[in-house]
């Protein structure tokens, strides 16, 4: 028996069936492609079509595929191509592939203000949809923390000390390192440029009250976005696709009680601390490069450091730091909670958590900055 794949047309007045016959798959791709482009030329002709594919001898995906392409190539308005004689080997390969959507068609139509402002609106529209799921977050959040409150036992601490051990403590190094090459720069470079003025020891202030006040905590908070905010979209979001949060809800479990508190308390405690570290290595560095490079002494970089900085700078940086760990947890578990079933839907939520972690983080230090600035601190 011939195996090569055909594809007869039998025309019967105003219908035409098209009966498919041989190995339709992948082995026979060119010679498929040719005969399934032939027929896709005679749409808009008959009034019904049929595609036969009872005299098939063997079919995979692509040859499913291309069968199905054929017939959306045939559908025309009220003319849609029916197929027919499927077997029931291969009713449920074709069903399948029948599911999958058609790819989108690039509108080519001219740029018109219309649709510019169009466009403009569904963004403003997304944006407003990303607010309220993260003030819908927050409110969960909190619901779940006063019925912590009212009942203690509740509270997950083992898991709240395995987060902060993965945020806080496995964090340490990497934060130090970077806050410590972020000093070293801000001092070379104010040392280099003060130096033209003989205002050398000035470099102590400037790196005193940026660090304290705005470079170390927002450094700090943009790396933990990164890192753990990352972590924490990816974890929901693989729960997510396992289906492991419906489960949990179907056992009776709140997940934002169970999964989300824990990892927002361990990153609201966590944050403070690593911004602490942070600025301690930063001014570490800064002072380093001052001595070597500057020629500043350490008593002398102390001493200047006392009188340029005061405990207000302190807590306008520590005060900071909690809230903006509060706002990369909701940004973080909201992308998370949103992953669907698929992997590119993974990276998709996952790199829009890192992104808008790191906008909002950048929003709330600029709202810290007005704030303060008003308050005379």
């Amino acid at each position: 028996m011939n195996s090569d794949p055909k594809l007869e047309r039998i025309a019967k007045g105003n219908a035409l069936a098209l009966c498919a016959t041989g190995t339709w798959t992948a082995s026979f791709a060119p010679v498929l492609e040719r005969i399934v482009a032939d027929a896709e030329k005679l749409a808009g002709s008959p009034q019904s079509i049929f595609i036969d594919v009872s005299e098939v001898a063997k079919l995979d995906t692509f040859g499913a595929w291309l069968i199905e392409r054929l017939r959306r190539s045939l559908t025309q308005g009220a003319v849609e191509a029916q197929i027919a004689g499927l077997s029931a080997n291969y009713s449920s390969l074709v069903d399948e592939v029948r599911r999958v959507r058609a790819g989108a068609v690039v509108d080519s139509s001219p740029i018109t203000i219309a649709g510019m402002l169009e466009q403009i609106g569904r963004t403003v529209a997304g944006v407003g949809g990303t607010v309220a799921g993260l003030v819908d977050m927050l409110g969960a959040v909190l619901a779940a923390w006063f019925r912590v409150l009212i009942h203690p036992r509740s509270f997950r601490l083992t898991s709240t000390v395995h987060h902060m051990e993965q945020v806080c403590w496995r964090a340490v190094p990497i934060i130090v390192l970077i806050t410590f090459l972020i000093g070293c720069i801000i001092a070379q470079q104010g040392i280099f440029h003060f130096r033209r003025f003989g205002a050398d020891i000035f470099v102590v202030d400037m790196l005193g009250v940026l660090v304290l006040r705005e470079i170390g905590v927002l450094l700090v908070a943009i790396m933990v976005a990164g890192r753990s905010g990352s972590a924490y979209t990816a974890e929901l979001g693989s729960m997510k696709m396992r289906e492991e949060i419906d489960a949990l809800r179907t056992m009776g479990f709140d997940p934002i009680e169970v999964l989300v508190l824990p990892r927002m308390m361990a990153l609201v405690l966590a944050l403070p601390i690593l911004a602490f570290l942070g600025a301690m290595a930063a001014l570490y560095g800064g002072g380093l490069v001052a001595w070597l490079y500057g020629g500043v002494e350490p008593e002398a970089f102390l001493l200047r450091l006392r009188d340029a900085i005061s405990i207000d700078h302190f807590i306008v940086g520590i005060v900071k730091a909690p809230v903006m760990a509060a706002v990369i947890g909701i940004v973080a578990c909201v992308e998370g909670l949103a992953v669907q079933g698929s992997a590119e839907s993974l990276g998709q939520h996952t790199t829009a958590s890192v992104v808008k972690g790191i906008f909002f983080v950048i929003v709330m230090d600029g709202v810290f900055a007005i704030f303060f600035a008003s308050i005379g601190m």
